[in-house]
């Protein structure tokens, strides 16, 4: 090898030796450097969704704010006073009677961030009506559900029968709003309304509907009507609600011959003795124990102890044994 090629090996030698030490160099000083940008994009993404957790967080805040303002109450004894008072005053403003329906408490049931409670209603009336009553709570500002609707035959001729249950949440724990008297900026005298005055008018549930009977006879005789306490004729009289109003209980007695349910209260005599107690004890229906029955009635007739099944009519009284006795009786003489 000549001296010019040596230069030659040695000069390439040299520029191969730079470049090895050039990328060496890079990256012992750039290796650091990409891992703090890699660290500053990760710690970038995870603010990110801090961010947006955080604005999801305050627009459920908002709006959870919103619906308690819509709830009845902060509490399953006040919203059930509450709502109960708003069923009653949409019955009335409906034209109906309060004393044609029964409301029976449902719930509550615990769920996550809430407690579920309402009623199951029931009860007669002309069909313009219902739809009036249907159509007021549909459209109520307050926070609810009617959920299981029927429509059937009334008791009464030119009257349906309807059954719903009526729902509603109390938040738990709610968060702290100022509440104000909700109205609802639809009434009856809306064009949302007359809307289903069809249903009237075209007859829609004339299979529902009983129609009026027959005249009487011209000398034939009225039947007498009937009264609860009196022996004969306890089948005419039907326990149609076993609810409670402020802690209370009400027994809510259908008269089907006289078409009217007469309120009673523990303590009121009835069918010839004593309301002694409301039992909602979950118990085997009468029977068929493969059913339950989760309310009745329970009369004092002389020392023995009868009950009637939420349903049931007086005349299906049975008496108790000393076994099924709830224990507020179990030992009273």
């Amino acid at each position: 090898m000549n001296r010019r090629e040596k230069m030659l090996v040695a000069a390439v030698g040299g520029l191969v030796g730079l470049f090895a030490l050039t990328f060496g160099v890079r990256g012992v000083f750039l290796a650091p450097l990409r891992e703090i940008d890699k660290r500053i994009a990760l710690v970038k993404e995870k603010m990110g969704k801090v961010q947006v957790e955080r604005r999801n967080y305050f627009a459920a805040e908002d709006r959870l704010k919103q619906i308690t303002k819509t709830a009845f109450a902060d509490t399953v004894d006040k919203a059930s006073a509450r709502s109960g008072e708003i069923l009653t005053q949409k019955i009335l403003l409906a034209g109906l009677e309060e004393n044609d329906f029964t409301r029976l408490p449902v719930g509550p049931r615990k769920l996550r961030g809430a407690s579920e409670m309402g009623w199951n209603v029931q009860g007669d009336g002309p069909l313009t009506n219902v739809i009036n009553l249907l159509f007021l709570l549909n459209h109520s500002p307050w926070l609810h559900r009617t959920e299981n609707l029927t429509v059937s035959v009334g008791e009464a001729p030119g009257k349906v029968r309807v059954r719903f249950r009526y729902l509603t949440l109390v938040i738990d724990p709610a968060p702290e709003v100022e509440r104000t008297n909700l109205v609802s900026s639809l009434t009856l005298e809306s064009p949302e309304r007359h809307l289903l005055n069809s249903i009237v008018t075209r007859d829609l549930l004339r299979p529902y509907i009983k129609r009026p009977a027959a005249p009487a006879q011209p000398g034939q005789p009225a039947p007498l009507p009937s009264k609860p306490g009196v022996a004969p004729g306890l089948e005419v009289f039907r326990v149609v609600s076993l609810s409670e109003w402020n802690g209370e209980p009400e027994i809510h007695i259908r008269d089907l011959a006289a078409q009217k349910t007469v309120r009673y209260r523990v303590g009121d005599e009835l069918a010839g003795g004593k309301i002694v107690l409301v039992d909602y004890r979950p118990m085997p229906a009468p029977g068929n124990s493969f059913l339950q029955s989760h309310s009745r009635l329970i009369l004092k007739l002389g020392e023995e102890f009868w009950a009637v099944e939420r349903g049931r009519t007086l005349a299906e009284k049975r008496k108790l044994t000393e076994t099924e006795l709830p224990t507020e009786l179990a030992h009273k003489p």
